[in-house]
């Protein structure tokens, strides 16, 4: 069984169009980061970090979901050939966007793009097209 959390971090933003204070940042910040190093911890790259996959209870405790997209690295490869196509695309990497191989470091891409929303309360790198 699942605990039932009702907000998303995206439905957050659209509450506080001029971004959220510094406090909130950095909580949220930090419980995105701890839950990503676990991830990472255990070879698990989650590839899909947006706000809509970042769940807010009522106490401000953030919850990663949606694994859909995670994917293991096998310990014994650095940088593992994996599909090129995750992640919402405001949130994606440069390795991402160039087709590149990549590693968890997309997660901490998409992760300073979150911060930096959170911040000024707009998506740090919009866009229509991966070339925008």
């Amino acid at each position: 069984m699942f605990e039932f959390v009702d907000k998303t971090l995206l439905e957050i933003l659209e509450e506080r169009t001029s971004g959220l204070p510094a406090d909130l940042v950095k909580k949220y910040i930090y419980q995105l980061l701890k839950a990503i190093d676990y991830c990472h911890q255990m070879n698990v790259i989650h590839r899909d970090i947006k706000p809509e996959n970042l769940l807010i209870d009522p106490s401000d405790n953030l919850k990663l979901c949606d694994f859909g997209f995670a994917r293991n690295i096998p310990s014994s490869s650095k940088n593992p050939q994996m599909t090129d196509y995750v992640a919402t695309r405001w949130y994606r990497s440069p390795e991402l966007l160039l087709s590149d191989r990549y590693n968890r470091e997309v997660d901490i891409w998409a992760i300073g793009c979150i911060m930096g929303e959170l911040i000024d309360g707009e998506p740090l790198f919009p866009g229509e097209s991966e070339v925008d």
